[in-house]
């Protein structure tokens, strides 16, 4: 339901984006002392992890996987969905954040000194905007010919809630990285269902030991990199594509790991190779990505001709008055990561509140 102190008006930063990157700014405004509020479109705490598949897993154990102030609590192995989701809405909870929900943000748009968000609850006016809308709702679906004919079934990552929808198949998933690993892992676990990865490269398992610390001390180090102006040093991707959890370590040790070279065309009945060779399915899942969700700031025009949005820092370098958080590598290294939204956050909060004469916010790390 939507919050009872929801009154739409003028407030100093108003952040779209209820998941993890949003609580995070709402954490930082709170210690800037900067009147806000945070825009949710779900209907209930927790982001787009309320939306995963069971079984996905962090690549971080809880020690490493904290929103600023609050560490999570532990859990046996890598947390999974549902702790995050728990987490995620005790974290709201204890801070007290205030956020609205559910409330879909249509648009935003330019006033003369502020900028004006038309939602489905009536029009915000904010001296500052942090969008925070992450990449979930924007899947990218890549195209290719036949699609249309296939006659089974397909479905994006976000549609995929585990293998219990496709026993007695045979089931194609597309893709190199990290979710279609753990997508594979979790089909290939059931006998009923025959699997088959295709990639256009061959995929690469990080090291078993690559863990947690590690994963934050790389994106450590890349972030000092680029805020020092010095070469970008490249983030796990130059060790491996995909993180060895342990439901992929077990399927790369069942044998079941095992990755076909890019098919070229889809069928009626199943995919084919510019060898002529093909393969009847049931089902293709395509873990091939995401884009920024970011259709409410069409009217502010700020793509260029390449279609990217030119940022310095968080800010957008055509409209300063609106931030950008959690969107991985393009707003910070790492800001798609529970840890690392916190840090981005941060740096877009600390930026607002010189602006706007709020406190300085200064990070503490978990305790």
């Amino acid at each position: 339901m939507i919050s009872a102190s929801l009154h739409p008006g003028l407030v100093d930063v108003l952040v779209i984006g209820g998941g993890q990157a949003g609580l995070a700014a709402g954490f930082y405004l709170r210690r800037a002392g900067l009147d806000f509020a945070i825009l949710d479109a779900q209907d209930q705490p927790g982001g787009a992890w309320r939306h995963a598949w069971p079984s996905l897993r962090l690549f971080s154990p809880a020690q490493y996987s904290s929103l600023p102030g609050r560490p999570m609590p532990a859990t046996e192995g890598y947390p999974d969905a549902t702790h995050v989701t728990d987490y995620l809405a005790a974290y709201e909870k204890r801070y007290e954040l205030p956020v609205h929900r559910p409330v879909h943000v249509e648009t935003v748009h330019r006033d003369t000194e502020n900028l004006r968000v038309e939602t489905d609850h009536g029009p915000w006016t904010a001296r500052r905007v942090i969008s925070a809308t992450g990449t979930w709702w924007q899947p990218y679906l890549p195209h290719y010919p036949g699609q249309n004919a296939f006659r089974g079934r397909q479905l994006h990552t976000t549609g995929y809630h585990g293998p219990h929808a496709f026993h007695g198949q045979r089931v194609v998933v597309v893709g190199g990285g990290n979710s279609a690993a753990q997508i594979v892992a979790d089909l290939s676990a059931d006998p009923d269902i025959e699997t088959f990865w295709a990639t256009l490269r061959p995929p690469r398992l990080l090291p078993d030991h690559v863990d947690g610390r590690a994963l934050f001390e790389i994106a450590t180090r890349r972030r000092a990199a680029v805020l020092a102006g010095t070469a970008d040093g490249g983030g796990v991707a130059d060790l491996g594509d995909i993180v060895a959890v342990p439901p992929v370590r077990a399927a790369r040790d069942r044998g079941h790991l095992h990755a076909h070279p890019m098919f070229d065309r889809l069928t009626t009945t199943g995919i084919a190779w510019p060898d002529g060779t093909r393969l009847d399915c049931d089902a293709i899942i395509w873990c091939t990505g995401f884009r920024p969700a970011l259709r409410h700031l069409a009217p502010l025009r700020l793509r260029e001709e390449n279609g990217h949005i030119r940022i310095s820092g968080t800010h957008a370098d055509a409209e300063p008055r609106l931030h950008f958080i959690g969107y991985g590598d393009w707003t910070g290294p790492g800001s798609a990561t529970l840890i690392g939204s916190g840090i981005n956050a941060r740096d877009a909060v600390d930026t607002i509140a010189r602006e706007l004469g709020g406190r300085p916010v200064h990070h503490r790390r978990p305790q």
